[in-house]
């Protein structure tokens, strides 16, 4: 078992040696539609990891009506006609009501369910990249897209370490035995160490409170996004979301915690 272990971690550095020069290149200094297209490739492979997580995929039209939306949804944010992305949030609602009530038409407590994960689906994955993607233009936008991923990053790693030193108190016992309380703060307190490092570096923003108290919901945020897809997972008896990133899992156990940190620096981007 330990082997094992040692095997799957070193399986995960491997991986991210390979992907986090790639990740430079794309966000940094490759042309912007190639980032696009990334969180695009992203959100759809996501979104096929929750519907198979979730059974949601029996219905091939939905499945591949909302693909199309998702693709849509990158397009129009790439070419900068925001005013659609609400056309195509409703038609994530619509599509799968339309179909499942002709498909479907037997009421019961199951359909309104099957809906509902339809729905969410689509929703959960994309509209948060869509977010980044809108950070993007922004002025130093990849700059600031490079800090959310360093204190991402640097907030998992230390959470995976402090709580392997020190863990003692379980943080969710029921949804992820392995995570403690004191895995989380030394998350937090490496969130801030990278923060501070990043931002000595690259000039990007001062290190005032502000930008503490932002490093450190970024990093709760991207904790409790993690633990929620854990549910997710639970929920239906499933360990990783998908194979594709080997000691990773699936695209979606890679971004978890992202989904949930990036509305928070739009949020702060956006009153700046």
């Amino acid at each position: 078992m330990r082997k094992s272990g040692q095997t799957m971690h070193l399986k995960r550095w491997l991986t991210a040696l390979i992907a986090i020069p790639i990740l430079i290149y794309i966000i940094g200094f490759g042309p912007r539609y190639l980032f696009h297209a990334l969180l695009c490739g992203a959100a759809i492979v996501s979104f096929i990891e929750f519907y198979s997580i979730t059974g949601t995929g029996g219905s091939r039209f939905i499945l591949y009506g909302n693909s199309f939306l998702i693709f849509s949804l990158f397009a129009v944010i790439y070419m900068r006609q925001v005013m659609f992305v609400p056309i195509i949030t409703v038609l994530w609602v619509f599509l799968p009501m339309g179909y499942l009530m002709m498909h479907k038409p037997t009421p019961g407590k199951e359909l309104t369910a099957e809906i509902g994960r339809a729905v969410f689906g689509p929703v959960y994955v994309s509209l948060p990249l869509a977010m980044l993607a809108l950070i993007d233009f922004r002025p130093k936008g990849s700059i600031w897209v490079f800090f959310l991923l360093a204190v991402i990053f640097a907030s998992d790693t230390g959470a995976f370490y402090f709580g392997r030193q020190f863990g003692k108190h379980k943080l969710h016992k029921v949804v992820s035995p392995g995570k403690s309380w004191e895995g989380a703060v030394g998350g937090l307190v490496s969130s801030v160490a990278a923060a501070f490092l990043f931002l000595l570096v690259s000039r990007l923003h001062s290190l005032d409170t502000g930008i503490i108290i932002l490093t450190l919901l970024l990093s709760a945020m991207g904790q409790i996004g993690d633990l929620s897809e854990s549910l997710l997972k639970r929920n239906h008896g499933i360990k990783d979301s998908g194979s594709i990133l080997p000691g990773h899992g699936g695209i979606l156990d890679r971004i978890d915690g992202l989904l949930f940190a990036i509305p928070v620096l739009f949020g702060y981007l956006l009153f700046q």
